[in-house]
Formats: C-alpha cells, structure tokens, sequence
C-alpha cells in the first residue's frame, strides 16, 4: 500500500504539472492508494483557517467551495485511522526520543501499522524513522 503524505495530496488535488506525474504514477502502480486521517486534519485545518480569516461573507465563498471540493476529493479515498496501536508507537518513538513533529510522526505510526510506504517530500525528517519505508514521486 502507498500512503500520501500531505504534500503528494496537496499536488495531485490540485492538478499541478508534478501531481498529474503522480496521479500517472498511481494508476500505473499495482498498490492500493490511501492517505491518512492526519493528513485529512492538516488539510482541513487549512481550510478553515483561510476562511476564518476572510471578514466578508463574500470573500469566504471561494474558500467554501474549495473547502467542499477538498471534502469530496477525500470522499474518495480509502482514509486510515488514528487508533491505539498507532498511539502506542507514537508514545514509544516519543520514550525513545525520536524529535520529529508531532504530527508527521502520526502519519509514520500509522503507516508503519498498516505496513505500507510514505509518498512523502519530506524525506529528512521520515528517514530518521527505521521502521518506515519513504519515497518522494514528487521529485
């Protein structure tokens, strides 16, 4: 399984000349697509951080509708959990003083849990994870 890290969503949502690389990539490649409930929350997050930040009602139509564009681009997907035993092993890369942001360590104990590769541009800080298998389709 390739899990999408945020970034590889953020490109391929939007079209981009490297997403529609990837979006080939994908469908040429035998391996089930998912992204993880992480990486829904930061891209939402965004969202309505933009649209908070817009005073006029007529200026956060766009944001709307890019909102509910994101919303049924996820519709789509096959979104993995944050569960306990993805909590567990953050807990333990945590004892074990992994100094990685908290919520791309997240993105890595849940791909880790599912035994699947991180699509990610964001190889330095995933590499310092040995269990997780990375790989930028971006670059």
């Amino acid at each position: 399984m390739l899990v999408l890290d945020t970034n590889h969503l953020t490109e391929l949502g939007y079209g981009s000349p490297s997403g529609l690389r990837l979006r080939d990539r994908l469908l040429a490649s035998a391996e089930d697509n998912a992204t993880t409930i992480i990486c829904v929350e930061e891209q939402l997050r965004g969202w309505l951080a933009e649209i908070h930040r817009l005073t006029s009602p007529h200026q956060q139509i766009t944001a709307y509708q890019r909102l509910q564009e994101r919303i049924k681009f996820f519709a789509a997907w096959e979104v993995l959990p944050w569960d306990t035993a993805a909590a567990d092993m953050f807990l333990e890369f945590r004892r074990q003083g992994l100094r990685i942001g908290s919520m791309d360590l997240k993105i890595a104990c849940i791909t880790i849990r599912h035994n699947a590769t991180l699509l990610t541009r964001n190889i330095g800080d995933f590499a310092q994870i040995r269990e997780l298998r990375v790989v930028n389709w971006l670059g």
